[in-house]
């Protein structure tokens, strides 16, 4: 046996923990390796992309997806807190209409939302119960502490410095995430029939 094939039999084939349960709207695009699991209801709106890898744990509360979304791979969408304090909080995470979450971000859940076009960079972390207004930025390795609210196009860097964003171009960045998606959608092979009950 060689060592890749013993690398890759070292990985389970089947998805861990309770099938998570699933309301998904026909236009999606969500690839066959995502992992859903918990039991708390994940919603995908329409035309949404959820590429190779991506993990959607719904266990400490409900996961939406809105519109034209697109969540990229080993991203992990409803993370546990490390936060001690305990959470009042029911709601898991929301994700707004046009909002894209970028390679191994970690949104945790605990009524936390991601506003309308938001961009969450790289490996950047959302902690429980913040809460990202209307096309925020995050740079990549940014980290938003449980609870912060931020403002309305907000631009935060991973050291903490943040700006707001003038250039008034929202409506070209919905345009170009439509046709990022139009792409997407003949890249990824989709198979959301996987998930449903």
């Amino acid at each position: 046996m060689s060592s890749s094939s013993k690398r890759q039999s070292a990985f389970p084939r089947a998805q861990s923990g309770p099938k998570a349960p699933v309301n998904f709207s026909s236009s999606i695009t969500i690839a066959d390796s995502a992992l859903l699991t918990g039991n708390h209801t994940i919603n995908i709106s329409s035309e949404s992309v959820v590429h190779p890898r991506a993990k959607l744990d719904s266990a400490h509360g409900r996961i939406t997806i809105g519109r034209r979304c697109i969540v990229h791979e080993r991203t992990n969408i409803g993370a546990a807190s490390a936060d001690p304090r305990p959470s009042e909080a029911r709601d898991g995470v929301v994700i707004s209409d046009y909002a894209t979450v970028e390679v191994g971000a970690v949104i945790e859940s605990g009524g936390t939302m991601i506003g309308e076009g938001c961009h969450v960079g790289v490996g950047s972390r959302v902690g429980r119960g913040a809460q990202l207004g209307k096309h925020c930025i995050l740079t990549p390795k940014t980290i938003i502490p449980p609870g912060e609210v931020v403002p309305d196009f907000t631009v935060v860097y991973s050291n903490g410095t943040r700006r707001l964003d003038k250039r008034g171009v929202t409506d070209l960045k919905n345009k170009a995430q439509a046709r990022q998606i139009e792409v997407l959608r003949k890249l990824i092979p989709s198979n959301p029939a996987k998930f449903q009950p």
